[in-house]
């Protein structure tokens, strides 16, 4: 079975290469004259070891790395599902797996954020201890990030960005698959920590106590989010030298979809900012390790160092989870609104808006940290203007709405949740931008209230819309509408009651990532937690929908939306290669109801058009 000899060869090969690696370590300590064992360096240098054991078993050594050493290169042929366990250089295959890999993360971070509200219900006690909740909390806000990051680029930006663009495939293919099977290596080393004490620091790992005063376990965090960071940078180099250089004749630049124009936007931001956190994780490492001192301030070191570089890359990475998914959310509203794009190039002029605002920002976070005063005015006044670029984007999604022929089916209803609740963690937003207010609600059940509305409330909430809309390519199959339904609603309603209501103690200053909170606060807190579990239970309805309509849903046609877009082109799934002959550009992908505008043609297949403009009613009507 190919999937299973694939799988545990890699396994295998990873397990040997750390053990080997350990005994490396141990054995260069003990010439250098130390005592040969440190668990913390010899965990890190095993580690290395172990996930490159881990790539040479899972396929690279095959795929890549015998023609550096002038060998011929070979693949695993694996058949039908099975290749998704294979060193895969398909970009559909890829984007497949990130969307499922990152699935299970999500729900996985889920079940945590319901042990946490279990714990949330009672004002002191619980079900865990306090260094036990911290690291369920700790588990809960990395892995959500790690699904908010990469689930959008790596999901729907591979599978997508090639097709809507008229590629045949992503730029470097194999590094693109190593992107992806860097991943395994970095959840299998989360879900680790335990074994070494845990984590109970925080997702943002701030020093001191992340590089002197917490367990082993703080390393392999350390080494899984420098891998996770570095397949970010090259997925970003990826999809920058994909969409430059790899459009179809005629993409010009004012034709590009607007989803690709936010993963290109998205590109640059992970390739200029992701190394911040690296860096900032690898100087904890350096102290833990090393004996170096950047953050022990005994030592010389400065701890609000770390924040300033963790918060150079983090808030940046705020636009990195939602920026992907505001550009998928216009693609479904002009599709879903029968309707060109509102405003496409003042839509595009945001998102590159918010890409140049986005690194002059990042000292809101630190209002009441101890940095220098003559700082607050300045970074007020900037994090107040990136509202422009983004309100650009807004503008362009009600101004499609407005007197469109919309047709409310599943991926229409999440994307324009999306506005809706990106529009309240903007306006909550505001008063974490404004000093005064922040120095009151900084720390509290305000600010968590205010993230997820930006980052589950946006960025998921798109994650779902595009899962819908582009199920029928990538499956075949089209799920059931009416369960779909069911879930959109039961998750949006359970959504804002739980983090609307969030916003409530905050305010009256209970404090987040602590396990206990005063008395007076328990109603509430019982009332965020019963909505919490409503929201949480909607995702059965999902998983459900998903596997039955994989395996048994009625076949999809090959354009069930009868959109403009180049995917919906071809059949499916499309073919291996994406497209029969290279299709050549002739108008714009949102012209519905112009007369005569044809998006693309297939020359070689006698000029046949793609993607007709039509009449405004489309499919949906």
């Amino acid at each position: 079975m190919y999937a299973l000899k694939s799988v545990v060869s890699a396994l295998a090969a990873g397990l040997i290469a750390f053990y080997i690696g350990l005994g490396f370590a141990v054995v260069m300590r003990y010439s250098f004259g130390y005592t040969a064992w440190n668990t913390e360096m010899c965990i890190s240098i095993a580690w290395v070891f172990g996930v490159l054991g881990w790539l040479l078993g899972i396929g690279m050594w095959g795929n890549w790395v015998r023609e550096w050493i002038g060998l011929d290169t070979y693949g695993r042929k694996a058949p039908g599902w099975q290749r998704y366990f294979t060193f895969n250089h398909d970009h559909k295959v890829i984007g497949i797996q990130y969307l499922v890999t990152f699935a299970v993360v999500f729900l996985l971070a889920g079940l945590l954020a319901m042990l946490i509200r279990v714990q949330l219900t009672q004002p002191t006690g619980g079900i865990f201890s306090n260094s036990q909740y911290n690291a369920v909390m700790t588990m809960h806000g990395i892995m959500m990030i790690s699904v908010a990051v990469a689930a959008v680029i790596g999901g729907f930006g591979n599978y997508a960005v090639p097709l809507l663009i008229g590629a045949d495939d992503m730029a470097f293919p194999r590094l693109n698959a190593l992107s992806y099977w860097l991943i395994p290596p970095v959840a299998l080393t989360l879900l680790a920590t335990p074994l070494l004490g845990g984590l109970d620091h925080g997702w943002t790992a701030y020093p001191p106590l992340s590089s002197a005063y917490t367990s082993s376990a703080q390393v392999l965090f350390d080494l899984a989010i420098i891998t996770f960071g570095l397949t970010s940078i090259v997925s970003a180099l990826n999809f920058l030298v994909t969409i430059i250089y790899m459009r179809a004749p005629g993409m010009t630049w004012g034709r590009l979809p607007i989803f690709v124009w936010s993963m290109f936007v998205t590109a640059w931001l992970a390739l200029l900012y992701t190394q911040g956190f690296a860096v900032a994780l690898l100087m904890v490492l350096l102290d833990r390790v090393a004996g170096m001192s950047f953050f022990e301030a005994k030592t010389g070191g400065d701890p609000l160092l770390y924040q300033h570089i963790f918060w150079f890359y983090s808030h940046p990475a705020v636009y990195i989870m939602v920026v992907p998914g505001l550009g998928l959310t216009l693609e479904v509203i002009a599709h879903f609104s029968r309707k060109p794009l509102f405003a496409y190039r003042y839509a595009v002029g945001g998102l590159l808006g918010i890409l140049g605002l986005s690194g002059v920002v990042w000292a809101h976070h630190m209002f009441t940290s101890g940095m220098p005063n003559y700082l607050h005015a300045p970074i007020l006044v900037t994090t107040e203007l990136i509202s422009i670029p983004t309100g650009l984007i807004f503008l362009s999604a009600l101004g499609t709405i407005w007197m469109g022929k919309l047709w409310l089916r599943t991926p229409m209803l999440f994307a324009l949740a999306v506005i809706f609740n990106f529009a309240c963690g903007g306006v909550t937003g505001i008063f974490l931008a404004d000093v005064p207010t922040d120095i009151h609600l900084h720390d509290t059940y305000f600010v968590v209230a205010h993230f997820h509305y930006t980052i589950v409330g946006g960025e998921i909430f798109a994650l779902f819309a595009g899962i819908y809309y582009w199920f029928p390519k990538m499956t075949g199959r089209m799920y059931n509408e009416r369960l779909a339904r069911i879930h959109f609603w039961w998750m949006f309603i359970g959504f804002n009651l739980t983090f609307f209501t969030m916003h409530w103690p905050g305010i009256q200053g209970m404090n987040r990532r602590i396990a206990e909170y005063p008395d007076v606060l328990q109603p509430v807190n019982i009332a965020v937690s019963v909505a919490a579990f409503a929201m949480g239970a909607s995702f059965l309805v999902f998983v459900y929908n998903m596997l039955n309509s994989w395996i048994r849903g009625p076949v999809a046609e090959a354009n069930p939306w009868d959109a403009r877009t180049l995917e919906w082109q071809v059949t499916s799934p499309p073919p291996i290669e994406n497209f029969p002959t290279p299709p050549v550009i002739k108008g714009h992908p949102y012209d519905y109801g112009v007369p005569g505008s044809v998006h693309a043609t297939f020359p070689s297949l006698g000029g046949s058009p793609a993607g007709g403009g039509g009449g405004g009613g489309g499919g949906g009507q």
